[in-house]
């Protein structure tokens, strides 16, 4: 489900030429940045509602479960490879000439992890309920710390430590806490030790994918954000269907997911297929967002954007999709974020050091 890279721009993704939000008023910079606010929240917290819907309601008369959520991956794939491809022909700055931009079977390799990855996030759904999974791919901080640290002997700063000990221990104590009995009927397979090693795994694989799209980027810097879309969602496109249509076919026990049940559970249930659909513009029309947001304020400001998204996605899925909380557990909640805040704050901090030198 990963597009392309949503914390950094990628070396100035395409501009569409509506708004001036870099030299204009600071009335028009306070309407884009307003406008680039509600739509990244406005989009992936409708997703988040969809997935967590796909996730856990049952359909049709039968009240069955879709039990194929890495189907979701395999539809987004091919929807932002659609979507990419438009926005290339539309807003690209280099037309169709290639040269300078990374041809697309640099993507092969780096588009396993990409494909790998989200699906585990994905399938942590059926044994983690939805604020559990938010909260787990928050804390992306500690395995950079932690290889940082072992592998290459970086030193932090201790209010860089003070953060990881808050999304560290938020995160596990929201983990240890019980969980209502509410939300653990809604799960297809309750199982939180499984459900958090797939999320933990995911953000392992997301940090290989995200380093070596800065690496493809560095090597070849007239890619932009919608290149590297467009590759990674081909890739993608092509080896979940190789896993999810052909696997089948080729051994009759296929164990992992199999995208003719997904189709035919669509065609007996097209609620599920407009939600499928909904939930793969929303991830289209968010990357417009974060593009849109980086190439006028930074990706720092995206940061802040993104973060305080995911703490309302928790709340909507708390009020709205009916996933009540503890005290406790929004104890540990607020402990997340308050030191996902902290390191934004200390961003910022380093930015305004950086530029008053310049």
């Amino acid at each position: 489900m990963v597009t392309a890279r949503k914390g950094r721009g990628g070396g100035g993704p395409p501009r569409p030429r509506v708004v001036d939000g870099g030299g204009g008023s600071m009335v028009s910079r306070v309407a884009v940045l307003a406008f680039c606010v509600a739509g990244i929240w406005s989009a992936y917290i409708t997703q988040g509602v969809l997935q967590e819907t796909l996730s856990t309601k049952r359909f049709g008369p039968e009240a069955r479960r879709f039990d194929h959520l890495a189907f979701l991956n395999f539809a987004q794939n091919v929807v932002c490879f659609v979507w990419s491809f438009i926005m290339i022909k539309l807003w690209s700055s280099g037309g169709s000439s290639s040269a300078g931009r990374a041809p697309l079977r640099k993507y092969w390799g780096v588009s396993i992890t990409n494909t790998v990855g989200p699906a585990m996030g994905i399938e942590a759904l059926k044994f983690i309920s939805y604020p559990a999974q938010v909260l787990a791919k928050s804390s992306k901080m500690i395995p950079v710390m932690l290889m940082g640290t072992i592998l290459y002997g970086v030193k932090y700063t201790f209010p860089e430590y003070i953060c990881t000990f808050l999304v560290a221990g938020g995160v596990s104590s929201f983990a240890l806490l019980k969980t209502s009995s509410k939300t653990i009927k809604k799960l297809a397979n309750p199982n939180a030790p499984l459900g958090y090693t797939l999320c933990f795994l995911n953000l392992a694989f997301d940090g290989y994918t995200n380093s070596t799209q800065d690496l493809i980027k560095s090597r070849y810097p007239k890619t932009n954000p919608w290149d590297i879309m467009l590759g990674m969602n081909l890739w993608g496109t092509i080896y979940n269907a190789v896993i999810m249509f052909v696997a089948p076919l080729l051994f009759s026990n296929w164990p992992y997911a199999n995208g003719f049940e997904a189709v035919r559970f669509c065609q007996e249930n097209p609620e599920v297929a407009w939600d499928i659909l909904l939930f793969c513009l929303c991830g289209a029309v968010g990357q417009n967002f974060i593009f849109l947001t980086i190439s006028r304020f930074g990706s720092l400001t995206n940061t802040t954007i993104t973060t305080t998204r995911k703490f309302m996605s928790i709340v909507i899925s708390s009020v709205i999709s009916g996933n009540p909380l503890s005290l406790k557990q929004w104890g540990s909640v607020v402990m997340v974020f308050s030191g996902l805040s902290l390191q934004i704050f200390l961003k910022w901090k380093r930015k305004k050091v950086r530029d008053h030198k310049e």
